[in-house]
């Protein structure tokens, strides 16, 4: 059993985190282009902690022996697995790599299935990080969002959660129809009243081939334009700066110290194996860094691992500038920026100083030191655009 004390204290490294997906949830939500299922007969969830052994068992004979510095059960609604189910996966983690006592171990959980009995289970089985997606603090948004709880349920969701785990973290949408700057203001200081020391804080965007896609284009609601999105994102920093939550990424926000740390290794630019239906891992096999894709639909993928062992149906070996790419477009979401020196070292090359001392001007970056590059909060509302241009 992976040790249930205390986690350990954060350290710079860009880490070895395992991701473990499943795939299914009670409903799936309007919003929601993630890799989740609804199934309306019992999974088979002995079934499918085998097939969890049996790809983690194939991942580590891929990556070779690692020490993991973070544990990630995400979905899909993870809080819809049994204990023994969440046990068996995080022993068989254990089984295959070293995994030192305290390390951060995160179980996603919706508010809806959440039970006290269920969550001393998880907690039993090594579990000492929990992230509740209880998405807004007023049942009009939450009806609109399709969630299948209200703000009494999670309310008692985040009060069992701090009673039994360690850490806690919520998530929030924001830039909901409707939604002002005065009235998000006050759900906000409201969720870091109930928020131990992490938040999520996400704005609701439109993705497509979801319910929301073919909605927003039939302009069955609308959503706050880009100039009143970035104004709520500004709000939003400033407010959880204010309270001792400050942003160490665009969407997430942590009392110092509290910071996720899987969530770190992946913006870190750190390795990671997947195991699950449609999980993704980057890691380093033969000196270079690969990409694995599982195959996304949860039957094929059981299939596919009982009958080779893994579920893996596509990824890609990256080159020094794809390396170099998905670095900068990773490190400048955080607040501490990137490493120059690393980039180099990934791309053979150094950023164009002619480009950084224009986005400077702009306002957009600015250096750390000698050795570091951040965006600022207005470089971060326009990332994509600055990454572009950094690594062209």
């Amino acid at each position: 059993m992976i040790g249930t004390g205390q986690t350990m204290p954060l350290d710079r490294g860009p880490g070895f985190g395992v991701y473990i997906h499943w795939p299914f949830c009670a409903a799936k939500c309007p919003y929601c282009d993630f890799n989740s299922h609804v199934r309306h007969q019992p999974v088979d969830q002995e079934r499918f902690a085998r097939a969890f052994e049996t790809e983690l068992a194939t991942m580590r004979a891929r990556s070779g022996p690692r020490e993991v510095t973070s544990i990630f059960l995400g979905g899909g609604t993870p809080s819809l697995m049994k204990p023994e189910t969440v046990a068996t996966v995080l022993e068989a983690v254990a089984k295959n790599w070293t995994v030192p006592a305290g390390i951060e171990v995160t179980l996603e959980a919706n508010p809806s299935s959440v039970e006290a009995e269920r969550f001393r289970g998880y907690r039993a089985a090594g579990v000492n990080r929990v992230s509740l997606g209880v998405q807004a603090l007023n049942d009009k948004d939450l009806r609109f969002l399709g969630r299948l709880h209200n703000v009494e349920e999670a309310l008692h969701a985040i009060g069992l959660a701090r009673e039994i785990f360690p850490r806690l973290s919520f998530d929030l949408i924001y830039a909901r129809p409707g939604q002002t700057p005065e009235s998000w203001h006050a759900e906000l200081e409201e969720a870091i009243g109930h928020a131990a020391d992490h938040l999520s804080l996400y704005q609701l965007t439109i993705e497509e081939g979801t319910p929301f896609h073919a909605l927003h284009a039939a302009r069955k609601f609308i959503i706050p334009d880009n100039d009143q999105a970035a104004d709520l994102y500004a709000l939003t920093q400033e407010v959880t700066a204010a309270h001792g939550l400050p942003a160490y990424e665009i969407s997430n926000h942590a009392r110092p110290g509290a910071e996720s740390r899987h969530n770190l290794t992946y913006w870190r630019y750190g390795e990671y194996v997947g195991v699950g239906p449609g999980a993704h891992g980057r890691f380093v096999e033969n000196g270079r860094r690969t990409v694995t894709v599982a195959e996304r639909m949860p039957e094929t993928w059981l299939n596919l691992v009982e009958a080779k062992g893994h579920g893996v149906t596509g990824g890609e070996v990256l080159t020094r500038a794809e390396e170099a790419d998905e670095f900068l477009l990773m490190g400048l979401r955080l607040a501490e920026g990137i490493d120059l020196q690393r980039y180099e070292t990934l791309s053979g090359r150094g950023l164009s100083s002619a480009r950084l001392s224009v986005l400077q001007e702009e306002g957009l970056v600015a250096p750390v030191g000698n050795a570091r590059l951040r965006a600022t909060t207005a470089g971060m509302i326009v990332l994509d655009a600055v990454v572009a241009d950094l690594a062209r």
